[in-house]
Parts: structure tokens; C-alpha cells; sequence
């Protein structure tokens, strides 16, 4: 298949154009390196262009005909969504509705879309499943769920066949160190501590040591970014055959809490850490653990790297080469 990735310059999205390439599908990238590598575009054709550049889109759409689209373009950081929601509403929603619009001139009808736990809120029960009430409880949140409804709405209207893949949280990095997370600024656990070990000059903290877990810091379900991919390898071979709307959780279903992840560091990289403990931050829920068995069921879907030290040690190997 010819598959545009919207976003595939980023962090996923050049993970996914690897796993795509390598499985035999066309590859064309449509990225605004806003957070994207162009080095990171190794698999496929770039066209550098934001989804607001309407012109650019529909002369994309008229020369190529593409049989699915993926999207990995959202803005995602949740601090930065409160402090500027309007442009988390104009990038999330209005230019997906964009894109939207131009997939139905051409009758594009398959479309997978990389959503969040975030559309769930605080969590009422330990492990979360897509059952669990949508009441998210900051913007980010907000513009995935709305995103969503208008993909269930559109399933219903105009026959449109989507997949929404709610992760946890993504981590670790392709088993060739070419690609990995390089996110600036870089707000995720695990990268950070390996740049803080690799050397870096990055704050790093442990928020809160008295939560009601076993050591007493906040659990995180932490799943591989490639394992992730191949989710949304699986929800295109499932939409063949299943029209309408459908959303899953990816997560391993199993939860690490930040003590864990600094231990798993330690062992990978050889040497003790030393992170500073401070009080908890508003809003952290205790636990944030994902129930995926219908991606298990439906998509067939399997992590392939469910421990955190191996997750790590991918993450490691990334960090020790030369970045983009």
C-alpha cells in the first residue's frame, strides 16, 4: 500500500516509516519539523509542509493516491497545552478536520490515529480499559478525544474506516540505534535520565515518595515504540475487514513505578544515579496501568518487549550515537 504518515518525522512516526518500509508498503512523509528530524525521514519521500498548508496538501492528494493515512502530528505536551490552548485546538483539531476534509475529496477511507490515555482523566480503577469514562482533564486531552469523536462521527456519515490507538507510555528506541526519542524539551522519564547519565545537564526529579505504592513512588505502564508500530501495522490489516469507528489501549498492562525505572537505568547503563526527591505535583495519579486485551483480541496484538530493563537498554543504545 501507499501509506502518507502525518507526523512521520517525529519520535513514532519515523519508528512507524521504518516498520512500514520494511514490510513492503510506499512511504510519503508529510512533516513541518516543528519537533521532526529530517534526518529521522530515512524511509520514504518528505514533504515538508504543516497540515494548515491546505495548497500543499491538495496537490500532495491529487498526484498521489493513497490507500491510508496515519497520523502522528499533534502537539502532545500537556503543561504547554494549558498554558496555550488555542494552539492545541488549532493543530489537534481544526487542521485534522482539514486533513480530514481532503482524505473525503479523494475518497481516502482508512485512516489510523495515534491518541492518548490522556482522553481518560484520573483514573477510577487500577487498570484502565476503553470502558473507563473520557473526562480528560487538560487540553491536550480534550483535542485527542474530540478528535475521536469526530472519526466515529465521520465512520457513521461518510463511511470512513478509522482506528484510534490510545497509548500509555511510549519508550525505548528501534533495536538498530538509528532512529530514537528526541524530543526537545525532553519531558519523558526514561530519556531523561539516560541523558542525565549520558552526561547532559538536565533536571531531573522523583515528584512525590509517599504515594500509596510499594515504594512509594507513582506506577507507569511503559510500552516499547515498536511495539506500538506494529499496533498500527495490525489496526490497517483489521480495517480491510471491520468498518466504522474502533478504539484500543496499548499498554503492557503491567506498571513500573519511577523507582523502578531509575533502577532499571542504573543496571543498564553501570552505575549509580543520583536524582533529587522532591513533594508530589498536583494532578499525578498514583497509578496509570493499560487493560488491552481487545487490542489483544481484536488486533491480534502482542508486546514484543514487556520488561522495562529491555526497554531501557534500547533507549541506552540510542543514546550513545551520534544524534541528528
Amino acid at each position: 500500500m501507499r501509506i502518507l504518515v502525518v507526523g512521520g518525522a517525529g519520535y513514532i512516526g519515523s519508528h512507524m516509516c521504518k516498520m512500514l518500509a520494511s514490510h513492503g508498503h510506499e512511504v510519503v512523509v508529510c512533516d513541518n519539523l516543528s519537533t521532526g528530524h529530517r534526518a529521522a525521514v530515512r524511509w520514504g519521500n518528505l514533504i515538508e509542509c504543516s497540515l494548515s498548508d491546505v495548497g500543499v496538501l491538495a496537490a500532495l492528494f491529487s498526484k498521489c493516491k493513497f490507500d491510508a493515512v496515519m497520523h502522528f502530528a499533534a502537539n502532545s505536551l500537556v503543561g504547554e497545552s494549558v498554558r496555550d490552548p488555542l494552539r492545541y485546538y488549532r493543530n489537534n483539531v481544526a487542521e485534522t478536520i482539514g486533513l480530514l476534509e481532503i482524505m473525503r475529496k479523494h475518497e481516502i477511507n482508512k485512516f489510523v490515529f495515534s491518541s492518548t490515555a490522556a482522553v481518560y482523566g484520573q483514573p477510577n480503577a487500577e487498570l484502565i480499559d476503553e470502558l473507563h469514562p473520557q473526562e480528560p482533564i487538560n487540553p491536550y486531552g480534550r483535542t485527542k478525544l474530540i478528535v475521536e469523536r469526530i472519526l466515529a462521527d465521520l465512520a457513521v456519515a461518510h463511511q470512513l474506516r478509522a482506528v484510534s490507538l490510545r497509548y500509555f507510555n511510549a519508550a525505548g528506541a528501534d533495536q538498530s540505534g538509528m532512529i530514537g526519542e528526541a524530543h526537545e524539551p525532553e519531558t519523558h522519564l526514561i530519556p531523561r535520565i539516560l541523558r542525565m547519565a549520558a552526561g547532559e545537564q538536565i533536571n531531573v526529579g522523583v515528584f512525590g515518595t509517599d504515594y500509596p505504592t510499594p515504594d512509594g513512588t507513582c506506577i507507569r505502564d511503559y510500552v516499547y515504540v515498536n511495539d506500538l508500530c506494529t499496533a498500527h501495522l495490525q489496526a490497517l490489516n483489521f480495517l480491510d475487514q471491520n468498518p466504522g469507528f474502533h478504539a484500543f489501549n496499548l499498554g503492557n498492562g503491567r506498571g513500573h513505578s519511577v523507582r523502578q525505572v531509575i533502577d532499571a537505568v542504573e543496571q543498564v547503563v553501570g552505575r549509580k544515579i543520583c536524582i533529587p526527591e522532591f513533594d508530589r505535583r498536583p494532578g499525578d495519579p498514583v497509578i496509570l496501568v493499560a487493560h488491552s486485551e481487545k487490542a489483544r483480541h481484536l488486533l491480534k496484538w502482542k508486546p514484543t518487549l514487556p520488561d522495562i530493563h529491555s526497554i531501557v537498554e534500547s533507549a541506552w543504545k540510542w543514546h550513545l550515537q551520534p544524534k541528528f
